[in-house]
């Protein structure tokens, strides 16, 4: 005998646990404020810093960041003008809330660009790499997120040192092993060794990662928390 389809059924409860989005999102952020230590964060960007704890999990990422106090104005005026955010992966782009974003902006990742197969085996580089050279139309005045691969944000700062376009701003945190530290701490030397200025964010370390770095984007687009 077939019964009716009727739809899913909730279970019943068998655990104590906050269920209203709203809710999770509030007690999360005052979780992060009491237990985080915010205070060696610049004061326009304690709000970021608020959402990268929250996409890590981790309240001790406040002392690996590296942030320069003109990153999120710069970036957010540079938004509402209308530039693109240009990230080196997917996960970044899936993880940017676009109701957040103040003039609609283009949320840009080349890496299936099919120019990236052939560039990357000709240089003997990563694909991801090989996609950021394909940001250079675009570059100037954009706001440029790298979450996943170290090897783009060292292609990036050459592409800066050889005289491409300036963006407005840089989100560094490639997540890994191999080159992840170093090339974060490139990026935080870039001005003292090349003279290239650019508002940045990144994380000491290893740590890092795609939801880290659209949480970062997340609160540069848009002030409410």
């Amino acid at each position: 005998m077939n019964t009716p389809d009727t739809g899913p059924r909730r279970p019943r409860r068998h655990y104590p646990y906050v269920d209203r989005g709203p809710a999770i999102y509030h007690d999360s952020f005052a979780t992060i404020r009491r237990e985080a230590d915010l205070s060696g964060v610049p004061a326009s960007a304690e709000q970021l810093a608020v959402r990268m704890i929250h996409g890590s999990g981790q309240v001790d990422l406040a002392e690996d960041l590296v942030v320069d106090p003109r990153l999120v104005p710069a970036a957010r005026a540079a938004l509402e003008a209308g530039a693109p955010m240009l990230c080196d992966a997917t996960m970044v782009v899936r993880g940017v809330t676009r109701s957040r974003l103040p003039a609609d902006n283009d949320v840009v990742c080349l890496l299936e660009d099919p120019r990236v197969p052939g560039l990357a085996e000709e240089w003997g580089t990563t694909r991801t790499a090989a996609a950021v050279s394909l940001w250079e139309p675009r570059l100037e005045g954009a706001v440029v997120a790298i979450g996943n691969a170290p090897t783009a944000l060292f292609h990036l700062l050459e592409m800066l040192i050889d005289g491409a376009p300036r963006p407005a701003a840089i989100v560094g945190c490639p997540v890994g092993f191999i080159g992840a530290a170093e090339s974060k701490q490139a990026l935080a030397d870039l001005a003292r060794d090349h003279g290239i200025d650019i508002p940045f964010v990144t994380v000491r370390g290893r740590r890092g990662g795609s939801a880290m770095t659209s949480s970062a984007l997340n609160a540069i687009a848009q002030e409410v928390e």
